[in-house]
């Protein structure tokens, strides 16, 4: 019996752990959109966030492009409509 009450309890704290870690459907939607941002531009996604520009929601991209000849990856942030 003490097996079975451990087993539910650490399935119990799995789900609860999944649930608070999982990203909001809107997020993402736009952590997919930025990353094939990401791969048109040769680079990598660094963050994906939604916001609203005008009354439109919109895809915050940030895509890191590696740098030339040794030097630091430039920073890139793309907006892009959500959708």
């Amino acid at each position: 019996m003490e097996k079975l009450r451990n087993t539910i309890r650490s399935t119990m704290l799995a789900l609860c752990a999944c649930a608070l870690l999982a990203p909001p459907a809107a997020a993402a939607d736009c952590y997919s959109i930025g990353q094939q941002v990401a791969a048109q531009n040769g680079g990598t996604l660094a963050k994906a966030s939604e916001a609203n520009r005008g009354g439109q929601a919109v895809c915050v991209i940030v895509v890191l492009v590696p740098g030339r000849d040794g030097e630091r990856p430039r920073r890139t942030e793309i907006v892009v409509p959500k959708g």
